[in-house]
């Protein structure tokens, strides 16, 4: 069994790259636990089972754990409205319950996607502090709550600040007294102190064109991310999904409820969990990604198993690892793989096909030309002519982006952010809405030109 799981981490075993710890957990006990490649390439630190990773979103459990326990001791009331207990929420004509957050239905905007189009960078600073002042500023969601499932990093941040204003505690202080210890986990915590020195924790890397280049962060912002943890401690964590330690076996029920929309329709969501499916086995799992840091873990409740990896370089796809390690283990319990179809292989490939390049070359550029405003980003975007046709993006601290032409009124950049304009007057353009990924219709407002 070890040798075949070696096998599925050999790309990442070299000593001269970062790489992966991966753990096995069946019936609560870590059954094999291994390392690849190192943890600090200056120092030439290996990974191990004991290597300590920043797990990103994977984090969101235990936000949700949190909440979780307060809703049970009845001190959060998980249909309340948001603003119930963060009174400088905005008062929208549908607000969201605490529950909405939870499972991503909120409709709440973004913060991630909310800084970047403000002008930020992946490396700049900014604090919990710095995300409610955004939240508060918008004066729109992206839909009615509880009609969409939508992912929305922002509605943890929230959660994580409820449990401080209800408990009086930080979340770090209240993961600490009410998880942590009693579990058995000293090294896990919510980092909110990027400065501070975390024994044994692995770097995180990004490659680069001539080796690895560090890739770590300077927030301090937790409940969407920001836990600290190894594949050692991370077995009682697993443990307590089943047993209920902390929390007790209604706690365990309660982290696994989906959320349901108002349509009716039950989505995978449950709290900081995801229901799924592998081969014929029931799964209930999440993954995490940020800046060099790439984590994921998977249960599989019918049999007893779950399956964790927690890895310290960009572009590596730890679900996928665990799976391929469940499939190992598991293989007699797993329905056998499907055969692609040759029209559903026929079809891939056209996916596969390379798109028409942009249209760069932008009829009426000077309609679009000059400053717009948006005060719920308190930014100030500048659409400037370059060349014979084109047109550029100047925001904040990020280098100028190439513009194209998506449809008459309406612009694209790279990485799918799409502008859409209106209220021609006097021949220019004299607003524009922007969808985001996980932020819609922001409005911006000409402001000069």
């Amino acid at each position: 069994m070890a040798a075949r799981v070696d096998a599925v981490f050999a790309d990442y075993a070299s000593a001269d790259g970062p790489g992966c710890s991966v753990g096995v957990i069946r019936n609560g006990r870590l059954v094999h636990a291994a390392g690849y490649g190192s943890a600090n390439l200056e120092y030439g630190v290996p990974n191990g089972p004991a290597t300590i990773y920043r797990i990103a979103s994977v984090s969101k459990q235990f936000t949700a754990g949190a909440i979780a326990l307060l809703a049970l001791r009845g001190e959060v009331d998980l249909d309340a409205t948001v603003q119930r207990y963060i009174p400088e929420f905005p008062d929208y004509p549908d607000p969201p319950a605490v529950r909405h957050l939870v499972h991503h239905t909120s409709g709440v905007r973004d913060y991630l996607g909310l800084f970047s189009l403000a002008g930020n960078r992946s490396e700049d600073f900014i604090t919990n502090r710095d995300i409610l002042d955004a939240i508060t500023r918008q004066r729109e969601l992206n839909f009615p709550p509880g009609s969409e499932y939508l992912y929305s990093n922002s509605g943890y941040v929230l959660l994580g600040e409820i449990v401080a204003r209800v408990t009086g505690q930080s979340l770090r202080e209240f993961a600490k007294a009410e998880f942590f210890d009693p579990l058995g986990m000293p090294h896990t915590h919510f980092h909110d102190d990027h400065n501070e020195v975390v024994p044994n924790r692995a770097t995180g890397y990004s490659p680069t064109e001539s080796g690895f280049r560090i890739n770590m962060t300077t927030l301090d912002v937790v409940g969407d991310g920001g836990i600290y943890t190894s594949v050692e401690e991370w077995a009682a964590w697993d443990r307590n999904l089943t047993k209920g330690t902390v929390g007790g076996p209604d706690w365990v029920a309660l982290m696994h409820e989906r959320g349901v929309l108002t349509s009716g329709d039950t989505i995978p969501y449950a709290f900081g969990l995801s229901h799924g499916e592998h081969q014929g086995l029931a799964t209930v799992g999440h993954g995490g990604s940020w800046v060099g840091y790439r984590t994921g873990m998977s249960r599989y409740p019918g049999t007893g198993h779950s399956f964790v990896a927690l890895c310290n370089r960009s572009r590596i796809d730890p679900m996928s690892l665990i799976a391929s390690t469940a499939e190992i283990y598991l293989e007699d319990a797993m329905d056998p793989p499907e055969d692609v179809a040759a029209g559903e292989a026929e079809e891939a490939a056209d996916e596969d096909a390379p798109e028409a390049p942009p249209d760069h070359d932008i009829p009426h550029r000077t309609r679009y030309a000059g400053s717009f405003h948006s005060p719920e980003l308190d930014a100030t975007y500048r659409i400037v002519e370059e060349g014979a046709a084109g047109l550029t993006l100047h925001v904040g601290r990020r280098d100028p982006v190439t513009l194209a032409a998506e449809a008459d009124g309406q612009l694209t950049i790279e990485g799918g952010t799409i502008f859409r304009f209106s209220e021609l007057v006097g021949g220019r353009y004299g607003a524009m809405m922007v969808d985001a990924g996980r932020v819609k219709n922001l409005r911006f407002a000409r402001t000069e030109g």
